[in-house]
């Protein structure tokens, strides 16, 4: 799902780690929605495992405490987490949280992505 402009000026204030994964405003203003009801602070762990319709998928959980091989993507205050393994199958994906009819989610936009399912949460490379 492309947002054309007004996601790529977004872009231009996203904080990136070393393969390019970035979180955008409205991630980070969920996140640090869920933080403040939560009453401490809530990251959101990205994970890519073998599986799904489309030979790999997406598995996003909250939590509250990193793992030593998570990297840390951050931006006005929410951060996410993503391991080492996955990293490289994320690399220049953008991290967005999602408000649509049927319901309201975090996405993953992965340039990488060369088909993907219906339900997003499932892609091949």
């Amino acid at each position: 799902m492309a947002r054309g402009a007004d996601f790529a000026g977004e872009c231009a204030h996203i904080a990136a780690m070393s393969h390019n994964i970035t979180l955008t405003a409205s991630a980070a203003k969920h996140l640090n929605a869920l933080s403040n009801e939560a009453g401490h602070p809530v990251m959101l762990r990205v994970m890519v495992e073998g599986g799904g319709c489309s030979g790999f998928q997406y598995v996003l959980d909250l939590t509250d405490t990193a793992n030593p091989d998570e990297s840390r993507i951050e931006y006005e205050g929410a951060t996410a987490l993503v391991d080492e393994v996955s990293a490289p199958l994320m690399a220049g994906s953008m991290i967005d949280y999602v408000e649509e009819l049927v319901g309201s989610q975090f996405k993953i936009l992965n340039p990488l992505a060369v088909a993907s399912c219906g339900c997003g949460t499932s892609f091949s490379l």
